[in-house]
């Protein structure tokens, strides 16, 4: 089903593996469901969160389609690819084009570093495999080859390339990019940024994990800033900071996985050799989600 432009709250989905290998598709269609029931604006499997790097080809395929059938075209699914070729990564635009999926979001994996050209031909074959938007995913804490300014402003001019989720943490960098590109990309914050205030600068929304597990909040705060009301979003961002926080403290899918088996889904544990939520973490996390008002299940009405 065809969207018009990515604005909003798209949770960064968990990747949901039994421990036969096979996709737990019943959790995950009820996840889905529940996220779009409290509201968000679309929805993003094979994110970090979603374990992307720890799983294989068909788990990866598999998240994809069971996310996009159990959407039903209500709200865009913009699906992951990564990879370190720029071949594996066409045909896995290719793949999630045909299952369905409303836009990618393009991350390049390196074991070697790579120069300015060698990024811009990685994410312009990308664009070039595909008449769907494009979300350019930068994580300089994880990636070996970041997407510098330079780079971004030359990707930027690809007409399906409409995008930027940042995950550096630099405020200022995500000012400068705005700066640089104009209407031609449009900025996502991540969770190392403070929303509210991406948004006060001249961003679209945010995709990260933690919206999984407080996706009423966190579209609440995108109204309060979609509508000008700083104050009260400031006094509702203060509070969810501390989940960005956690975030940022334990390992992702570690994190996200553990707050949903704390709100009742049965997701698991992360993919080995990533280890699970401590029991100290655990604790942290079950009293963080209750004093949000989100220890429960994201059920509609709870």
């Amino acid at each position: 089903m065809a969207h018009g432009e990515f604005r909003g709250v798209f949770p960064y989905l968990v990747s949901p593996i039994g421990d036969d290998g096979r996709v737990d598709e019943p959790v995950l269609t009820r996840l889905v469901n529940d996220l779009i029931a409290a509201g968000v604006h679309g929805l993003t499997p094979l994110g970090s969160t979603g374990e992307f790097a720890y799983l294989d080809r068909e788990q990866r395929r598999r998240v994809v389609e069971v996310v996009v059938q159990a959407t039903r075209g209500r709200v865009p699914v913009v699906a992951g690819v990564a990879a370190t070729t720029i071949k594996d990564a066409v045909e896995q635009v290719r793949a999630c084009e045909r299952l369905g999926a409303d836009g990618i979001l393009a991350v390049l994996e390196a074991y070697f570093p790579i120069n300015d050209d060698g990024v811009v031909s990685y994410f312009s074959a990308i664009a070039n495999a595909t008449a769907l938007p494009v979300v350019l995913y930068t994580n300089p804490q994880f990636q070996r080859s970041d997407l510098t300014l330079p780079a971004i402003e030359r990707l930027a001019r690809i007409d399906n390339i409409r995008y930027l989720k940042d995950a550096s943490s630099d405020t200022g960098r995500l000012l400068s990019i705005i700066n640089a590109v104009g209407d031609d990309m449009r900025i996502f914050s991540a969770s190392a940024h403070i929303p509210a205030c991406v948004m006060l600068i001249g961003g679209v929304g945010w995709m990260a994990g933690p919206a999984c597990v407080v996706p009423r909040q966190s579209v609440r705060l995108y109204e309060l800033c979609r509508d000008g009301d700083w104050q009260q979003a400031m006094a509702l961002q203060r509070g969810l900071w501390r989940m960005n926080r956690a975030f940022a403290k334990y390992n992702l899918a570690a994190c996200i996985k553990g707050a949903l088996e704390l709100q009742g889904y049965a997701v698991g544990a992360p993919m080995p050799p990533q280890a699970p939520l401590s029991e100290a973490g655990r604790a942290e996390i079950r009293q963080l989600l209750a004093d949000l008002g989100a220890l429960e299940s994201a059920r509609a009405g709870t």
